[in-house]
């Protein structure tokens, strides 16, 4: 065996739950190991002259300003060699890191320290769980008094927004508010696509709030009593689609007449695409940091979803590739334009009226 007995015995140790420091992202709760604790426990370990860290590659992969401050972020490729008796182990990991400063030197440094700390932590992490490997398992099983990290019960923590296809919503400080008024939103529904519109439209939530336990609600319930409801409610919609289906309307020729979907109570979305819109959209400045060229960002909760379908090209505004990325990743786009204090709709709409005059291509709906 490469390492001795004690070696072993110290990574296949549980990380003491001390050591774990935790942080907010959006609503998800990040736990995470310090670097300098990493690297200590790589010295406890393996010994002070037994590992080596080597940077392989380095790379800035965005740098600007803004708010009279330098932005930096970049990505690094680390090697970490143990020595193992005769036996010398290399694990690589990568990492990435973000920085702000008051000059451009100290942005890219530090940003580029945190790359290298992150991809060091993520190598050492394959060795065990001292260096964050039990972190990896949502059920922390590799972390002592696990309890402390576990998030609390969220089933009180608000608001819980019921979103609508029409754009409106409704906000509950309970869980359980929002889930009986989810059910009776679902029974009140009379249109089998609308039905399936507003579960995607709240089905985040429902996964978050599923997540929840608590003495009255096991892990799981919320999620199975609603999916349940939504397949009764979606079943009784069929079966009253096709009682009705023999009265639908029919030309003189027996073809059935064409309905004016405009006309419903709940008209059917347009979903306009223009070419030469979203190239307008494009060639404006990113909104967040200004940097050209863009591209044109689809708001997705603008509309309703669609099967491979994106909301309307009236609807989109100009991001640059890191952020348009970012975007895309992040869970919850209301939040993020939040966060950002930036209204994407009245943005899209400005940008909308000022292509329309110069649009040469005619515009066409799906």
């Amino acid at each position: 065996m490469a390492f001795t007995e004690a070696q072993v015995k110290n990574l296949e140790a549980k990380l003491n739950a001390k050591h774990v420091r935790t942080r907010r992202v959006q609503d998800t709760t990040l736990a995470y190991v310090e670097g300098w604790h990493v690297i200590a426990e790589a010295n406890r370990i393996f010994g002070y002259d037994a590992w080596d860290r080597h940077t392989l590659s380095t790379r800035c992969v965005w740098s600007g300003s803004a708010s009279h401050h330098y932005a930096a972020a970049y990505t690094a490729k680390v090697r970490i060699a143990v020595r193992a008796g005769a036996l010398t182990i290399s694990r690589e990991g990568c990492g990435s890191g973000e920085a702000r400063a008051l000059t451009p030197g100290q942005a890219h440094e530090l940003a580029l320290k945190a790359a290298e700390t992150d991809a060091t932590k993520r190598a050492l992490a394959t060795f065990g769980n001292p260096f964050g490997l039990a972190l990896y398992d949502r059920e922390l099983a590799g972390v002592t008094n696990r309890k402390t990290l576990m998030p609390k019960s969220e089933e009180y923590q608000g608001p819980w927004l019921l979103s609508l296809p029409s754009g409106a919503g409704q906000s509950f400080n309970r869980a359980d508010e929002f889930i009986a008024a989810l059910k009776k939103t679902l029974s009140a529904t009379n249109d089998i696509e609308q039905l399936f519109a507003i579960w995607e439209r709240n089905v985040d939530a429902v996964r978050a709030i599923n997540k929840c336990t608590s003495r009255s609600t096991p892990r799981g319930m919320v999620t199975q009593n609603l999916v349940a409801h939504l397949r009764s409610r979606a079943i009784a919609l069929a079966k009253q689609g096709s009682q009705t289906s023999a009265t639908v309307p029919q030309t003189q020729n027996g073809s059935l007449a064409k309905v004016d979907k405009s006309l419903l109570a709940i008209p059917e979305l347009k979903r306009v695409r223009s070419q030469e819109h979203l190239r307008f959209v494009a060639g404006q400045p990113c909104l967040i940091c200004g940097r050209t060229p863009a591209q044109a960002h689809h708001i997705r909760y603008a509309q309703a979803k669609g099967i491979a379908l994106k909301v309307s090209d009236e609807f989109t505004v100009p991001l640059c590739a890191i952020h348009h990325s970012e975007n895309h990743a992040t869970g919850d786009e209301r939040r993020w334009w939040q966060d950002r204090k930036i209204d994407p709709l009245a943005i899209a709409h400005q940008l909308w009226t000022q292509s329309r005059p110069k649009a040469e291509t005619p515009l066409h709906t799906q």
